[in-house]
């Protein structure tokens, strides 16, 4: 299985909403096993500068592949870049399977 973290911020706070309803879309792509956008519950004493976290759940390369060439993966990137900061992603063979 690979797993698919991206961690989002915000240029503004007021559009921290934005940014993780934005990113909630591309839970209609049909190819991961599992799909979920949050925004970041802030509790770790040594930092918080993420705001919004994507994770994703993906049977192998070919369906993560298919993922980030879906159309509706390309739309949401061009309606959430304008309001994000930075962007952070990691993908990998999760060995806890």
């Amino acid at each position: 299985m690979i797993r698919h973290i991206v961690f989002f911020t915000a240029r503004r706070p007021e559009d921290v909403e934005a940014i993780r309803s934005g990113l909630a879309r591309l839970g209609e792509i049909p190819h991961a096993s599992a799909f979920e956008v949050v925004a970041n519950g802030k509790v770790d004493p040594m930092g918080n500068d993420v705001d919004v976290v994507v994770y994703a759940e993906f049977a192998d390369e070919v369906a993560l592949a298919a993922y980030k060439a879906h159309p509706i993966y390309a739309e949401t990137t061009q309606r959430v870049r304008p309001l994000r900061e930075l962007r952070y992603s990691a993908d990998f063979r999760s060995t806890l399977c």
